[in-house]
């Protein structure tokens, strides 16, 4: 088969680093499902026409993800790349951080990567074919403060996509990580700008990258040329984290 006739479900495929990931496999001529929770698809998407779908997805919750990966399978068929991209934040010390704050990062940025996981992975070990490829981030490393929630979340998709690399490698299946520094976007946006020029300073590159960025390695991880690379985290930071 083609790689590039193959069925890609993105999570948080509509903003972002997701939109840019979203882009690009369309531009390559894959079939493309992006899930959304609040803000739908731009014209720039839509006008991909058959080869793009969009699908309401909560990942905190079981059935809506499971009622997704359905709806991509009537659609285009069997989700044949994984890229587990959604992810929230609710940043505060720990010691005023709410247990309620602590488990909707958790809920949504791990556990719902192991919702997904359980849905579109018995097909892939069916047809001994798969990627998959889960969105961490630098943080998960380095840490942040305020960011406990956040960092742990991340830091448990690297384990989390190891041990799987582990279990289905033989089935031609792959789980790979990608963990991306600063970057443009709504999230990013919102920090004060002392804070940001902060995070410029730390970063050799002495920028933060753009989603296009990172939206390249996904898609080479996602590729043929990467069928014997798993278990790897790949970061694409400008050099921030060099040894991580």
């Amino acid at each position: 088969m083609s790689e590039t006739t193959r069925t890609v479900l993105i999570t948080g495929g509509v903003t972002g680093i997701g939109e840019a990931t979203t882009r690009l496999m369309l531009a390559k001529g894959y079939r493309v499902a992006a899930t959304y929770h609040h803000r739908r698809a731009s014209k720039e998407l839509t006008d991909f026409g058959d080869a793009f779908l969009e699908v309401p997805c909560e990942l905190s919750d079981s059935e809506s993800v499971n009622s997704a990966v359905a709806q991509v399978g009537d659609h285009f068929g069997p989700v044949e790349i994984l890229i587990a991209n959604a992810g929230i934040t609710d940043d505060t010390l720990l010691l005023r951080m709410s247990e309620a704050s602590w488990s909707k990062v958790i809920e949504t940025n791990l556990t719902g990567a192991f919702r997904l996981t359980k849905a579109v992975m018995p097909q892939m070990v069916r047809s001994r074919w798969g990627r998959m490829i889960f969105i961490t981030s630098v943080i998960a490393g380095m840490g942040g403060p305020g960011q406990a929630n956040y960092a742990a979340s991340k830091a448990g998709l690297i384990g989390f996509a190891r041990s799987l690399a582990r279990e289905v490698a033989t089935r031609n299946v792959t789980a790979n990580v990608v963990a991306p520094g600063a970057v443009i976007t709504a999230l990013t946006s919102a920090v004060p700008e002392k804070r940001m020029a902060e995070m410029i300073g730390a970063i050799p590159m002495q920028r933060v990258g753009t989603p296009a960025e990172i939206a390249g390695p996904i898609a080479f991880l996602a590729s043929d040329e990467a069928s014997y690379i798993t278990g790897a985290v790949l970061t694409v930071d400008g050099g921030i984290s060099m040894g991580f």
